[in-house]
């Protein structure tokens, strides 16, 4: 050892890196289980709406109140913290990309769009965050960076085309169904570019319990009307149960878990998680009957976790 260097100073910079290093771990292990749920969400989506007792509109008022009610519970058991006005109208713009537009165009687009062209479509968000992040964070685009999102946007790509859909759905997708698929993709990849700032500021409960009352204040004016006229002595266990893992699981821990992911590592990285969707769905259809294992679906699993990993070794804003 340099007879020049510090101890204090040596051991406290080690405590530093090993800080980082879990922060890291953590990070990515939310994105991982936020998507496991999403892509769990699936399944349970397509059982909710076989029932056709619930608009989707109402669906997702009755997500927004459900989760706002859940964060502002929990937030009377954390730290208090004060947010200012402008600060406000900030998680507000990030409540309408985050939740609100982006949920909003996804409901309309999937209902004239088949399922291929919605999900080819939606493989394009991390390639948009990647993009949104260089123009307003100034996370740099690197080589691994691109060699990274191809791999695991190839092996998406390759598990679509080897998927079968059900007959049932749309057979022709409308130029305002791919529109609205692009901006559905586009709002979420400028929630995770732009407000990871704003994010690093705040208790995750204290933003998201925000983030929910603005997307509840915006979607009740559309929904509300399908909320008092649903017929609710149909609603069957099975039913409920669906919904309350939509509320609790889909929606409550989940975007509990992205912007504790967001705070974390990059958002290019939250971003390549969502690749894990279309995986999870296939390995809970296989679980359930729907599907069956192939080589294929090994292979584009493989292809995801090896381009997250190339992804996340490329240099961070930080390291330039």
């Amino acid at each position: 050892m340099n007879i020049c260097e510090n101890p204090i100073n040596i051991a406290a910079q080690n405590r530093q890196a090993t800080m980082k290093s879990k922060d890291l771990i953590l990070g990515h292990l939310a994105a991982f289980f936020a998507y496991v749920i999403f892509g769990l969400n699936t399944i349970v989506c397509k059982d909710i709406a076989n029932f056709a007792l619930l608009s989707p509109i109402a669906l997702f008022c009755i997500r927004s109140i459900g989760a706002a009610a859940l964060f502002w519970l929990l937030s009377a058991f954390t730290p208090k913290e004060k947010v200012p006005l402008r600060d406000l109208g900030a998680i507000f713009i990030a409540s309408m990309l985050g939740l609100f537009l982006t949920q909003i165009s996804f409901l309309k687009a999937i209902t004239i769009t088949t399922p291929m062209d919605a999900t080819i479509v939606a493989t394009m968000t991390p390639i948009m965050t990647m993009f949104v992040s260089a123009i307003f964070i100034k996370e740099p685009i690197t080589l691994k960076k691109i060699l990274g999102v191809a791999i695991s946007f190839s092996g998406v790509i390759f598990l679509i085309f080897n998927s079968v859909y059900d007959s049932g759905a749309v057979d022709k997708s409308t130029p305002l169904g791919i529109g609205l698929m692009i901006l559905n993709g586009l709002f979420f990849a400028m929630y995770l570019g732009i407000f990871r700032p704003l994010i690093s500021r705040y208790n995750v409960v204290t933003f998201m319990k925000w983030m929910f009352t603005f997307s509840m204040v915006a979607a009740l004016p559309f929904g509300a009307s399908d909320l008092l006229t649903a017929n609710y002595s149909q609603f069957s266990g099975k039913l409920i149960a669906d919904i309350g893992f939509l509320v609790i699981f889909a929606t409550f821990i989940s975007y509990f878990l992205i912007p504790f992911g967001q705070k974390r590592i990059r958002p290019t990285l939250v971003g390549m998680y969502s690749y894990l969707q279309p995986i999870i769905a296939a390995i809970a259809s296989i679980c359930v009957g729907m599907d069956t294992l192939t080589v294929g679906k090994v292979l584009a699993a493989a292809l995801v976790f090896v381009g997250v990993g190339v992804v996340n070794k490329s240099k961070a804003r930080d390291d330039k």
